[in-house]
């Protein structure tokens, strides 16, 4: 089994050529293992996390119990406004809502893991002194999106807040802990891919896709999208839950594009070509040279039999004709 399994790594790696491609076939075969990698991380994560349920849990519910939750059974809080009492309804309920929470901390907790999958799989596509740059893409996406999920964590009593504001007077607000917790995954993943975002462009920088200069033109376009997106991300949509993900998230994207602008420059630097466009001409040396520094050099069309400056013959005709 080992054997077949060296074996196997032997013809991945022979497969490579020296910039990097595969044929479509080990390109899908080293998807399979990254994604197969990555599986097995949040797997692991998810049995770890399922022995500390209960702390997980009581973690997860105490903003909202702080911030919105019902005392001594009456409808209104002490500063008057409407509250919410978490419920679990059904027999099945506690164990589905065991595993989701399990699952969730295992997706967050093994974020270092499938982020180094996913730029192992990017990186065969770079070249050998840009592959250095895996550890700090891991160390820097992992805390991104743990920034994410710290914030979709804080805003949630907040928001739990503003949408209690529509409860009808003496009403009663029943708060499943199921939906509960199916908002707190949707806001933790959404907020923690978004945060991720600049890295994706700087991503898309590094392996010669997006030059800054282009980037850098899209600042409007990227503004009104990053708002747009936090509007519809949010569950309540009111300006301060939209702009308290908006706010990081534009910051972010100006900082990538500084970074790709300090690339671009160095790569400028070793290849004056490197930000031409692929119908971009790259601007000729005009300067005029010593004619003693004007080597003869051989037109590429010419024949081998006129290197003497004679005209050569083949097949009865020269090159005349």
């Amino acid at each position: 089994m080992l054997k077949s399994a060296r074996k196997q790594e032997k013809l991945d790696q022979k497969a490579k050529d020296a910039e990097g491609r595969m044929p479509l076939v080990e390109h899908l075969r080293e998807l399979r293992n990254r994604l197969l990698k990555a599986v097995v991380a949040v797997l692991l994560i998810t049995i770890v996390a399922a022995v500390y349920y209960k702390d997980i849990i009581d973690f997860m519910l105490k903003p909202m119990l702080d911030s919105v939750g019902c005392t001594n059974g009456v409808v209104e809080q002490r500063n008057g406004r409407p509250c919410a009492d978490m419920t679990v309804n059904g027999l099945i309920a506690p164990f589905s809502i065991a595993l989701k929470v399990s699952l969730t901390a295992g997706v967050v907790l093994s974020a270092p893991v499938w982020l180094y999958q996913l730029w192992a799989f990017v990186a065969p596509g770079l070249h050998s002194n840009e592959k250095k740059y895996a550890i700090g893409f891991v160390a820097v996406g992992a805390p991104l999106f743990g920034a994410g999920a710290v914030l979709a964590y804080k805003i949630l009593p907040q928001t739990a807040v503003i949408l209690l504001e529509f409860t009808p007077a003496d009403a009663r607000n029943l708060l499943p802990v199921d939906d509960y917790l199916d908002l707190v995954t949707r806001m933790v993943v959404v907020f923690g891919l978004a945060f991720e975002l600049p890295l994706l462009l700087i991503l898309l920088n590094f392996t010669g896709v997006l030059t800054a200069k282009r980037l850098l033109s899209w600042w409007r376009a990227m503004v009104l999208g990053i708002t747009i997106f936090a509007a519809f991300a949010t569950p309540t949509g009111d300006p301060l839950t939209m702009m308290s993900l908006a706010s990081p998230i534009i910051a972010l994207y100006f900082i990538a594009l500084g970074i790709c602008m300090i690339n671009d420059r160095r790569r400028k630097k070793s290849n004056p070509d490197a930000e031409l466009d692929d119908d971009e001409a790259a601007e000729l040396d005009l300067t005029p040279a010593p004619l003693g520094e004007i080597e003869s050099v051989p037109s590429p069309n010419a024949l081998p039999e006129q290197a003497d400056g004679g005209r050569a013959r083949i097949n009865g005709y020269d090159d005349a004709t």
